[in-house]
């Protein structure tokens, strides 16, 4: 049943999981499949290219850069087509259908240039699908629910975010290091993804209107979204400059000495306390201020980095990386609950698609200066200069009487 169906007289209505939406369940399952298969093959990616591929170090940068700059770039032109048609499941359907696609390609692969081809379709369909889903989740769920809808789904993602890398770790030890036999284990779980769309979305009725549609990506379209929305789109830029690249995490406890091996328990630990969080948080945000809620994320951002700064054993490390993910978890289904707040309806999409771009740009730089801090200074003016960031934000928020969101703002 829909949540937003009449509940009869007396009838208290549904809460928690009962209450969302079934398409957003759908969505969270869709995301937590091809989350898994892309992990498994991301998190093999680079020691396949350098030691079955022969690829450089260069060639491996190249990649990724060219891969994470298409996706950036694509979400703002997906989202704003699908404003434009009224219709959202097409363009995630397509968007995840080329995702799965390109799966096969990677245990395939003989040389470099088939695995950029891969990797650069890949980056095209998750560009198409994002804005798309996040606006079809606005779409099909009430105001007072989209904390704990966007907290499930990310919640949902975050699980195939862990659980990849893990079963990839796990086939890769039961199948004596086959690297192309795993990649192919990863196609299973994207063709899933994609039949839980064909046959668990589905979209609402686009509003009838006598007016053609307008292409968003206009002045005077684009006017309509207001100050509130970007301010939003700086506060998540600013936490974004004091976030980083989650590398970082990983290099924290090169620095300190941790075997090489259990490095990546870093980040598994991370998006444990992420996915474990992200729902809770959520619910969280449709019953308490939204304002007060962003900033005890913050907070906890701020807190994370002044521990990693510090950090000089490996528990200090995974309390450090808890931290994180917990910052994670009450910030970013928070953010997107309110984006869908703080824009019209027949805008969403492109908006999605605008704090993509804007905070996708804005990711790189951070990157970019962590990088150059770490090199030059050591990795506890890195963690400290994020935690500057993180003042910024809080200071940002304290100077607007209300941040958008409707409930509990």
């Amino acid at each position: 049943m829909n949540a937003q169906a009449k509940q009869s007289p007396g009838v208290p209505p549904p809460a928690g999981l009962r209450a969302v939406p079934r398409t957003v369940v759908a969505l969270g399952v869709v995301s937590l499949f091809m989350d898994t298969s892309s992990e498994i093959i991301h998190s093999l990616l680079p020691l396949f290219l350098v030691t079955v591929v022969g690829a450089s170090a260069l060639s491996v940068g190249l990649i990724e850069g060219i891969a994470e700059a298409t996706n950036s770039i694509t979400k703002v032109f997906s989202g704003a087509i699908s404003d434009w048609l009224g219709k959202r499941k097409l363009l995630v359907l397509i968007g995840y259908g080329l995702a799965a696609l390109t799966k096969p390609l990677f245990p395939l692969a003989g040389d470099v240039g088939t695995v950029l081809a891969a990797r650069f379709i890949d980056r095209i369909g998750k560009g198409i699908r994002g804005a798309p889903r996040d606006a079809l989740i606005a779409d099909v769920t009430p105001p007072a629910l989209r904390g704990t809808a966007f907290g499930l789904r990310q919640s949902m993602d975050t699980v195939g975010g862990f659980l990849g890398p893990l079963l990839a770790m796990v086939l890769m030890a039961a199948t004596g290091d086959d690297f192309r036999l795993v990649f192919w284990f990863a196609v299973i779980p994207a063709a899933i993804a994609v039949i839980v769309i064909v046959y668990g979305v589905r979209e609402p009725a686009a509003p009838v209107s006598a007016e053609p549609r307008r292409f968003p990506i206009q002045r005077s379209e684009l006017a309509r979204l207001d100050g509130a929305f970007w301010w939003l789109v700086g506060i998540a830029s600013v936490l974004t400059l004091a976030r980083f690249s989650e590398a970082f995490l990983l290099l924290a406890g090169q620095h300190i000495g941790m075997e090489l091996a259990l490095i990546p328990s870093i980040l598994v630990a991370m998006n444990l306390v992420y996915a474990a969080s992200a729902y809770p948080f959520g619910r969280l945000a449709d019953r308490v201020s939204r304002r007060g809620l962003l900033l005890l994320g913050i907070v906890l951002l701020i807190a994370a980095d002044l521990v990693l700064a510090t950090a000089g054993s490996v528990p200090q490390i995974m309390v450090g990386a808890a931290l994180w993910g917990l910052h994670m978890g009450a910030t970013q289904g928070l953010l997107a609950a309110l984006v869908a707040d703080a824009v019209p309806a027949d805008l969403r999409g492109t908006a999605f698609g605008l704090y993509s771009l804007v905070t996708g740009a804005a990711l790189l730089l951070a990157s970019v200066l962590a990088g150059a801090l770490w090199s030059f200074s050591g990795p506890g003016a890195t963690f400290i200069a994020g935690a500057m960031f993180a003042v910024l934000a809080v200071i940002g928020i304290a100077a607007r009487p209300r941040p958008p969101g409707s409930p509990g703002t």
